[in-house]
């Protein structure tokens, strides 16, 4: 008898392998004894695999030997037994040499035609890619984890919809007192975070609608009671698009007392420089007082005009010296302008070269004295600018000053300006002891001086420079420092923006005119100080001027009705009724409202202009002045001039109307 062999399982697979190379994903073909009979092109091709390495072979001797499992073994033969597929068998397994990934997916017994072949179709999915990633996100959240774990800050995450809290680091469980088991769950408010439900709804509300939200100073009170301050940052992100919400909340209850200590101390030092400029107000006032009479005793004495050589000499040593005097109070004062900002201009277009000429003649004693030369050089033309004429002054007599101080005897000083582009330039230069370079850069820095050895005796108080800069800078110019060295003497250089010309200016009262003009007019001085009351009240006798003195306010009122003066010459700090007082009264009175009124006083803040001003004052004058000071402001006065007049000064002490 002839054997006919059994081609079905040939005729099965071959049918099989015809329809699984049609597949684009992975599939292999395994007999009955779970050898692989054939694999389509997908699966070539994803694993790189030889038909030689896969077909023939068990499956559970594929890839790295993973799906040599007792569990996969049955399962597969439980697909032919009993014709049981199963799905997503999660079993991976990597391929030597080709550095891919596969994934056991599913089998299922083959059926052709309605009837069961002895073949099963095993599903593989190539997860390389899939895995690698999963494997970086795997280290990103082990790295996220470790931070969230190891961060200084307090963290919590919170449920997006609910805002209730799904996690807590360590930080924060420390910071408020609640183990995390104590914090799952709940809502801000009910750690300590917020005031209220109220409060932690209106947070939630806005971090909704914004995605973010930030409290610089929110206060915290912790499970046992304390409480602290705290920096509260939250804001909204996606995850695998799923919104996560993080809170991140900084302690900075050491920050805000050291921020109360420095506000504090910050008070305490604000209140300091306000008692500091009332004391050297005060000072300065007290100080200014005995100068004026001084000033005003030397001047009747040159006014007198019968004094001898001997007289002649003391009262020019008593007129440097009050010179010298005045501007060592005056440089006092500045010191609290100068820190606290407080200079004021009165800027006019004036021709530079008198400010120079100015500061030529009242500068010219002190370096003469100290065995040194100026000369000036001035450009022929006008040098417009518009600047506050006596603080400019100031600024050229104080660099004058300096080099005459730091120059030994025989020197020479240059003081010159001139037109440069579109800047006008005043420049001091000197053949002095010059500036080192690791001193030239702060000149200019307040209570800077440079070595004064014991023959140079004249310094001040080290605020020249950095006043003169300061003045300048508030012209919108600047000054500059120069120097090659010691021994080669410096240069100061100031710029200034040049300006237009102004208009026709109204030439002076010719002298006639001046000297008839005071013998019509009575003046009354009023100070409780007799000497500097009798003082200027025998100046003006001098200048031709008919003048009283009294020395009180009640006096003062008593003698203007009956006097009927065309001006009053009144000091601030009288005793029981004080001239703010009798400039009131004076001014509500129909009689004397038109009177002129100066206050000549030591008190010069500017407080205290304010309040001249507010009393009805014409100008202010601040003691000791110069000796015809006074006499120039009433000559001016008389003559028409309108009350805001200034007048030109040329000493160290800026004229304050």
């Amino acid at each position: 008898m002839t054997i006919v062999p059994d081609h079905k399982p040939l005729q099965a697979h071959d049918y099989c392998k015809d329809v699984v190379s049609t597949l684009r994903e992975p599939f292999l073909v395994l007999d009955g004894d779970l050898v692989v009979r054939s694999a389509n092109r997908a699966f070539y091709t994803s694993f790189g695999a030889n038909p030689k390495d896969i077909e023939g072979r068990r499956i559970n001797e594929l890839g790295d030997g993973q799906w040599n499992t007792p569990i996969l073994m049955e399962l597969l033969k439980e697909v032919l037994t009993e014709d049981r597929p199963f799905e997503d068998y999660a079993l991976e397994s990597d391929f030597p040499g080709v550095g891919r990934r596969s994934k056991l997916l599913n089998a299922r017994r083959v059926r052709i035609g309605g009837h069961a072949s002895d073949l099963i179709l095993v599903g593989i999915e190539d997860v390389t890619a899939r895995t690698g990633s999963l494997k970086l996100l795997e280290a990103s959240e082990i790295r996220y984890r470790r931070l969230f774990e190891a961060a200084e800050d307090g963290i919590l995450i919170l449920n997006e919809p609910l805002g209730t809290i799904d996690d807590a680091n360590p930080f924060i469980q420390k910071l408020l007192g609640y183990s995390k088991e104590e914090l799952l769950g709940k809502q801000l408010w009910e750690i300590g975070l917020f005031a209220d439900i109220d409060a932690n709804k209106a947070m939630f509300e806005e971090l909704q609608r914004n995605s973010y939200v930030r409290y610089d100073h929110l206060p915290l009170r912790t499970k046992e009671g304390r409480s602290a301050q705290v920096e509260f940052v939250s804001n909204v992100y996606a995850v695998d698009q799923t919104k996560v919400i993080q809170c991140n909340i900084r302690d900075i209850s050491e920050r805000v007392h050291l921020e109360t200590r420095v506000a504090s101390q910050s008070a305490d030092l604000a209140d300091l420089h306000r008692r500091k400029d009332e004391f050297l107000a005060m000072l300065a006032h007290e100080l200014r007082n005995p100068l004026s009479p001084i000033v005003t005793s030397a001047a009747v004495l040159q006014a007198h005009g019968k004094e001898d050589s001997v007289q002649r000499h003391a009262r020019e040593v008593i007129e440097r010296q009050v010179v010298q005097l005045t501007r060592l109070v005056d440089d006092l004062l500045e010191v609290s302008r100068v820190t606290l900002g407080r200079i004021q201009l009165s800027r006019e277009v004036i021709d530079l070269r008198g400010v120079v000429r100015g500061a030529a003649a009242s500068a010219r004693a002190l370096i003469e004295r100290s065995g040194h030369e100026l000369f000036v050089e001035l450009a022929p033309e006008s040098l417009w600018v518009l600047a506050d004429a006596s603080r400019m002054e100031q600024v050229a007599v104080n660099l004058l000053n300096n080099s005459a101080k730091y120059m030994e005897a025989g020197g020479h000083v240059w003081l010159g300006a001139t037109r440069e582009g579109d800047d006008v330039v005043l420049s001091v230069r000197d053949s002095g002891i010059g500036i080192a370079a690791d001193v030239l850069p702060h000149v200019f820095e307040l209570f800077s001086q440079g070595p004064r050895s014991l023959d140079r005796s004249e310094g001040g108080l080290g605020i020249g420079l950095n006043l003169a800069s300061k003045i300048v800078e508030l012209h919108g110019g600047t000054i500059a420092a120069e120097s090659a060295g010691p021994h080669e003497g410096s240069e100061f250089t100031v710029r200034l923006p040049a300006v237009a010309p102004p208009g026709e200016v109204r030439p002076d009262a010719p002298e006639n005119q001046r000297e008839s003009a005071k013998s019509r007019h009575r003046v009354l001085v009023v100070d409780d100080n007799v000497d500097a009351a009798d003082g200027v009240t025998l100046l003006l006798e001098y200048a031709g001027y008919d003048t009283r003195a009294v020395y009180t306010g009640p006096d003062a009122l008593e003698e203007a009705a009956h006097f009927k003066p065309a001006a009053v010459i009144l000091d601030l700090g009288l005793p029981n009724m004080d001239g703010y007082e009798v400039a009131r009264r004076l001014r509500r009175d129909p009689d004397q409202r038109h009177v002129a009124l100066i206050a000549l006083t030591g008190y010069g803040q500017a407080s205290d202009r304010q309040r001249t001003q507010e009393a009805g004052f014409d100008h202010h004058v601040v003691k000791p002045g110069r000796p015809r000071e006074v006499e120039h402001l009433l000559a001016a006065l008389f003559e028409g001039r309108q009350r805001d007049v200034k007048i030109p000064s040329p000493n160290l002490s800026p004229l304050q109307i």
